[in-house]
């Protein structure tokens, strides 16, 4: 909102227009009066009670996504698959009793994860059906046990007061371990999750973006490989190679060479935060790895970037962005608060991550349009 007006000095105590009428409307919506006459009023009434439903959203969000957990960690949507069922059996299958098998049903009814049929029976809604057919999600929900746990006192855990964070220790680079330090039994929790919830946003990245345009890909913090086997795939005369953690990058060869592609790839060892990356590759890829970095890291692994590449080659940068049209409460919300428990990195939005790369000596930077936004933000940067 800064562009939208001049900041008034608080000393004149004057209020520009725009704070003005903040000011004026708060004032509006904050009255019971107001309240109960546009409640009463037909042509505001939609109004009134879409904005009742949303203050009551964010009070019960908690309970909507224990809803969800409830729901992957008992296998509901497995359960259902494509045929509906009667309560009895699915009670049976859930290990529960009739009457807490409905209590949960139910509310995923509400949801729209689970559908009831008629004739009684349950069968999968829209939105579970979605999740039923994306492992990853069902990976990522499991997985929001460690974040429910560190959010249990958020104002805590904005004031740093509550020590190590369940999901510090389960990303451990986050926690400030050496890559020496970081051996196998240490990152292959993380390493398989990243590997399960990639395979959408390589789809997003290839679909956007023309790979078989160059000749060598450098993918930088790429896991166990999972990019570059669908990059691969795409451009079946691109050269590989793969920079990660050395245990991370050992996963990753074992991966790509039975996939076949062990004499077209290279899987490198390092800290690339501390380590001068691979030269002569005229693209580089960096999958959801910039928003794991403060500012200075960030700046500093681009930086390394733009000395890897030759004059003229290209950097993608993919992961979801902050205030993207239509999904604003899924950068500074959800991976405000999930970047914050974890211990490193922010959320950025795309203008914020064009400086960045301006400022590591990238001259053209620009968003490139995706399917689904929501999930995967692309920019793509050149040196000249």
């Amino acid at each position: 909102m800064r562009g939208l007006y001049l900041r008034v000095p608080h000393a004149t105590g004057v209020m520009a227009p725009r704070e003005r009428w903040w000011a004026w409307r708060n004032r509006l919506l904050g009255s019971a009066r107001f309240r109960a006459w546009a409640t009463a009023f037909p042509p505001t009434r939609p109004i009134a009670q879409r904005r009742a439903r949303e203050v009551f959203d964010l009070c019960a969000g908690f309970v909507y996504s224990q809803v969800l957990f409830a729901c992957v960690q008992l296998r509901v949507f497995d359960l259902l698959g494509n045929r509906a069922q009667p309560l009895p059996v699915l009670a049976r299958r859930l290990k529960l009793s009739e009457e807490s098998a409905a209590r949960l049903l139910d509310a995923a009814v509400g949801l729209r994860l689970v559908a009831r049929l008629p004739d009684g029976r349950y069968g999968l809604g829209e939105l579970g059906a979605a999740i039923a057919g994306n492992p990853a999600v069902d990976a990522m929900v499991a997985h929001h046990e460690l974040l429910y746990a560190d959010l249990r006192d958020p104002v805590a855990l904005l004031r740093g007061d509550t020590g190590l964070t369940e999901l510090a220790r389960y990303w451990p680079y986050a926690a400030g371990h050496s890559a020496a330090d970081l051996a196998d039994d240490k990152v292959a929790a993380y390493s398989a999750l990243m590997s399960a919830s990639q395979s959408l946003i390589a789809d997003e990245v290839l679909a956007a973006y023309d790979f078989t345009r160059h000749r060598r890909l450098l993918d930088v913090g790429g896991g166990q490989g999972t990019f570059l086997l669908a990059a691969a795939a795409k451009a079946p005369a691109l050269d590989l190679v793969l920079f990660d953690l050395p245990a991370v990058a050992e996963r990753a060869r074992l991966a790509l060479a039975a996939a076949g592609l062990g004499a077209r790839a290279t899987c490198i060892g390092g800290d690339f935060l501390g380590d001068a990356l691979p030269a002569g590759a005229d693209l580089v890829t960096l999958i959801r790895v910039l928003h794991d970095q403060d500012d200075a890291g960030a700046l500093a692994l681009l930086r390394a970037v733009r000395r890897a590449m030759p004059a003229n080659g290209t950097l993608l940068v993919a992961e979801p962005l902050a205030e993207t049209p239509g999904a604003e409460r899924m950068g500074h919300v959800y991976f405000g608060f999930y970047l914050l428990a974890m211990g490193r990195g922010r959320p950025r939005s795309g203008a914020a991550n064009v400086g960045l790369l301006r400022a590591a000596g990238f001259a053209h930077a620009a968003p490139l349009q995706t399917r689904l936004p929501l999930q995967t933000g692309l920019i793509v940067a050149r040196a000249c």
